[in-house]
């Protein structure tokens, strides 16, 4: 058999994902009815997963029987070898424990780390169960709003950070890095800064970082891990791979005593990981699928490259926030003048489904997020038909 080459061609040609049940499409076909709709807008991908993982699932499928499953040594060292190799992080398997979505990651870490009543700051917009993990946990959101500069670059407002942690507004410190939706990946100074706050003033900090994977060159993922000893790192590699359908996530955390309260934390609430399909399908993802995260990523930053150059040409109204990281887009259409409501009607009258701004905060009101990660001529086919009712 030839050997798979990761190339344009072979991302070009994705794969059908109708009629398997899939949110992004079957899901999103269900509740408007419209076969021409196309989906811009949940985070997974519009390719197949690599080769490697269909494998290693097929030999889970031929065992015959699939019973309760640990997650063992060879899991988190999987993991660890992979953060080493991509991101340069040191990891000791010991301070990995499995969790099902970084989600539910989150949702421990704030149960964990926090006490009802306490706040836990949040740098806004951004992604929307950052609300819901805080919420609904019996705390209350803080939020320190994000402020572009005259690049539409995304930055942290320090000084707020600082007077927020200092008056004891906010306990603890929930940070999206890379950040979503605004694409950014965060530098080693902005890290150490918000982790030096975080330690000044005795607040434990956590960080989902599951668009590590997804960095353009230029810019390297700074894992928090790098900058704090003491914080704690929720990654999977569901997006990076497209198997968010498996649940499968880690939080990495080198403190013995944050991570047993984590551990206890997830007893108490009854969360278990180990899916043996999932935990397959991850060891294979960080051990054999290197070339194939490689030539994704370049096939990413062309699609991105190409939405700003279609955008600067056909949509001059729309500023496109300058993508470091991810494989979704931020488009700022507040100079369109439209309210939020008739910019989405426009866009499903024209059979483009996107993530309404809002879903990530107020501050997400006259904005959208477009998922790029599909064949180019998906995107392109979905630009073209925005282009037509943005005008």
């Amino acid at each position: 058999m030839s050997e798979i080459i990761f190339d344009k061609a072979y991302f070009d040609a994705g794969i059908s994902r109708i009629g398997t049940d899939c949110e992004k499409w079957d899901g999103m076909a269900a509740r408007y009815g419209d076969p021409d709709m196309i989906p811009m807008w949940v985070a997974d991908m519009d390719f197949p997963s690599p080769p490697a993982i269909g494998q290693a699932l097929s030999r889970v499928a031929a065992q015959g029987t699939w019973g309760y499953t640990i997650s063992g040594e060879a899991d988190a060292e999987a993991l660890c070898a992979f953060w080493a190799r991509r991101h340069g992080v040191t990891i000791e398997p010991e301070a990995v424990t499995m969790s099902p979505c970084v989600v539910t990651g989150l949702k421990l870490c704030v149960r964990a780390l926090t006490k009802p009543g306490d706040g836990v700051l949040i740098m806004t917009p951004v992604y929307g169960p950052f609300y819901a993990a805080i919420r609904d946990n019996g705390r209350r959101i803080v939020e320190s709003p994000l402020e572009q500069d005259g690049a539409g670059v995304w930055r942290m407002n320090f000084a707020d950070i600082e007077a927020r942690l200092a008056s004891g507004e906010a306990k603890a410190v929930a940070l999206c890095s890379p950040h979503n939706p605004c694409g950014r990946a965060w530098t080693r100074e902005e890290l150490e800064a918000v982790a030096g706050l975080c330690r000044a003033y005795g607040a434990p900090l956590f960080a989902d970082e599951i668009h590590a994977d997804f960095v353009f060159p230029p810019r390297e993922h700074v894992s928090i891990l790098s900058v704090a000893k003491d914080a704690v790192m929720l990654c999977a590699a569901s997006k990076t791979f497209n198997v968010a359908g498996l649940q499968q996530s880690a939080i990495v955390c080198r403190d013995e005593a944050t991570r047993r309260a984590i551990r206890q934390e997830m007893t108490a609430a009854g969360v278990v990981s180990g899916n043996a399909f999932a935990l397959a399908a991850t060891r294979a993802a960080y051990t054999d699928c290197d070339g194939w995260l490689d030539g994704l990523v370049d096939y990413l930053a062309g699609n991105r490259d190409y939405v700003v150059e279609f955008v600067k040409a056909r949509l001059p109204k729309v500023r496109v926030t300058p993508l470091e990281a991810t494989y979704l887009m931020w488009l700022d259409c507040r100079a369109l003048g439209l309210e939020q409501e008739e910019l989405l009607r426009r866009l499903i009258a024209a059979h483009v489904y996107v993530t309404d701004g809002l879903f990530f905060g107020e501050r997400g009101r006259g904005f959208i997020r477009l998922n790029i990660g599909c064949p180019r001529a998906q995107l392109e086919r979905a630009l073209e038909q925005m282009a037509a009712v943005l005008i």
